[in-house]
């Protein structure tokens, strides 16, 4: 729809130069004026101001400006409206298109939503991605909105407005990722979201240490400091090189997936009998390795004994090829 109307607006601008040029080399010709005059009166003409010729002019003058009216009417008459049908069809087509994204947003709930998207929140919107996550991104800049739309839910606004907050769903959400540039910013969008949804993780950005407590008790659940966290990562590579090399192979995504997963326990309970980590039989079933579990209580255990009792509400940590993840999700219809 937009393409057919960018080809009628350069019609009708096609159709008001004609005019003029025709204009301009008939009274230049026909009335032999000079090539200021004739542009003067085409002007004068097809704007109907009224003011009188520059001389008079003879029959065929006449009746050529009479012609010149009646076309000139009509075509910029055209072109006036297509070019007011176009600018209100836009708002309408980007009405309709906010409208469609908000009601998207609206049935979604245990959503991720990502405040910023610049470097830190393109990363994560990225591997949130290789998860296949469900998630919505405010961004106020709406060039950078419409850059990357079309497989992103973006809400456009400030974070720090409740309402904006509202539209992405946060009290529905089940985590929020703030990952503004200012320190100050992110404290207030930890503090508004904290009060409408008590029970939603929040994680955070930092750029100063003093920031990390004052976040912390703004509600933040975990403060990462990207930073630090990239100077410790450089020094480990001095440190021990090929340990980090490939952890970091680790963490990257494949085609379809990740090497490591994050399952629930409750996710296997009525498709297997899993009184322990043996009963689940991961390796056999899927290739699948089992390297860590979380308790109910969050505490860690890592690379668990066979006979460690499950728990509901616990986790298993799992590592594994892209191939043998997807197995995994088939078979037990995770994520």
């Amino acid at each position: 729809m937009v393409k057919l109307f960018r080809s009628r607006i350069y019609l009708a601008f096609f159709l008001m130069w004609a005019v003029l040029l025709i204009g301009v080399l008939g009274y230049r010709f026909i009335s032999d004026y000079s090539w200021v005059d004739a542009l003067y009166m085409t002007i004068i003409t097809v704007t109907t101001v009224g003011f009188s010729e520059v001389r008079p002019m003879g029959p065929e003058g006449k009746v050529f400006t009479v012609l010149l009216i009646v076309v000139s009417v009509f075509v910029f008459g055209f072109a006036i409206s297509i070019i007011t049908e176009y600018i209100l069809s836009r708002n309408s087509l980007q009405t309709l298109k906010k409208k469609k994204v908000q009601n998207m947003i609206n049935n979604l709930s245990d959503h991720v939503v990502v405040c910023g998207f610049g470097r830190n929140g393109m990363q994560a919107v990225e591997r949130l991605k290789a998860y296949r996550r469900n998630f919505v991104v405010i961004e106020r800049d709406k060039e950078l909105i419409e850059k990357h739309d079309g497989d992103i839910l973006f809400v456009e606004g400030d974070a720090n407005d409740d309402d904006v907050l509202m539209a992405a769903g946060v009290e529905r959400a089940k985590y929020l990722i703030a990952t503004l540039p200012e320190d100050a910013t992110n404290l207030f969008v930890v503090l508004s979201a904290r009060q409408m949804n008590k029970h939603m993780t929040i994680i955070s950005r930092a750029s100063l240490v003093t920031s990390q407590k004052k976040l912390l008790l703004a509600g933040a659940d975990k403060v990462i400091m990207p930073d630090k966290i990239g100077g410790d990562h450089m020094a480990s590579l001095v440190v021990m090189p090929d340990l980090i090399t490939f952890m970091d192979k680790l963490s990257l995504e494949g085609e379809h997936t990740t090497n490591l997963e994050e399952i629930e326990i409750d996710d296997f309970i009525g498709q297997v009998d899993c009184s322990s980590l043996r009963d689940l039989d991961l390796r056999r079933k899927t290739g699948c390795t089992i390297i860590g579990y979380i308790d109910p209580n969050g505490n860690y255990i890592i690379n668990p004994e066979a006979d460690l009792e499950l728990k509901p509400k616990g986790k298993v940590i799992v590592l594994g090829r892209p191939e043998q993840i997807n197995k995994l999700n088939q078979m037990f219809k995770l994520g």
